[in-house]
């Protein structure tokens, strides 16, 4: 796969999407971008990363409080970001997309989460992933990750979800998780990580021929 390509992953929280997409940039020699993008749409647009961290795949993100953050920022205006005492998402969101854009325009790369997938729609060779797994096996990752009881773990697995979902149908005008908005969907409980990883590897590559 000489020519630049670009893998999305779209995950359940506990399914370990983020593990697969580390994995699978290792094994391809390529980036992956994940909480990084937060970094580099901060520096670029010159807001606090605070800002992206709080609006971070969420709508409705409220910004009088970091309002302190936002002081000295330049590259995309103070006054184009409020709209009644709302910092607009769009705008956030309009960054990132940028920022994306940019990263796939210079180099082969995988990005997980934040609606790559649609920010990325036109981009000729690129595979778009969701990765799922069963409820118990997500409670049980995110338990142990986070030092939660099970009920927690279950709440924040749901609660995260949900906000993943209505970022992505927000923006994108599909439905996050239903098979139709991907190429490939895949349950990591079913396969385990290693042979998630693979499968998505011989995907690629048949699709990338």
């Amino acid at each position: 796969m000489e020519e630049k390509y670009v893998i999305t992953i779209g995950r359940q929280l506990g399914s370990g999407g983020k593990s697969v997409g580390e994995t699978l940039a290792a094994q391809l020699k390529i980036s992956c971008y994940d909480k990084e993008l937060i970094q580099i749409a901060s520096k670029k647009s010159g807001l606090g990363k605070e800002v992206f961290e709080q609006a971070d795949e969420k709508t409705g993100f409220n910004a009088m409080s970091l309002m302190n953050s936002l002081f000295g920022f330049s590259s995309y205006g103070g006054g184009d970001f409020f709209t009644n005492n709302y910092l607009c998402n769009e705008s956030l969101f309009k960054i990132q997309s940028d920022v994306i854009q940019e990263l796939t325009g210079q180099q082969s790369c995988i990005f997980v989460g934040r609606c790559a997938d649609y920010i990325l729609r036109d981009h000729p060779r690129k595979l778009s992933v969701f990765i799922s797994a069963d409820t118990n096996d997500r409670i049980r990752r995110i338990a142990e990750r986070q030092n939660l009881s099970e009920d927690k773990a279950n709440a924040l697995i749901e609660q995260t979800d949900k906000k993943r979902a209505t970022y992505y149908n927000y923006y994108s005008n599909k439905v996050w998780g239903m098979a139709t908005s991907y190429d490939l969907c895949i349950n990591s409980s079913v396969f385990g990580m290693e042979e998630t990883v693979a499968c998505i590897l011989h995907f690629a590559q048949k699709k990338f021929i």
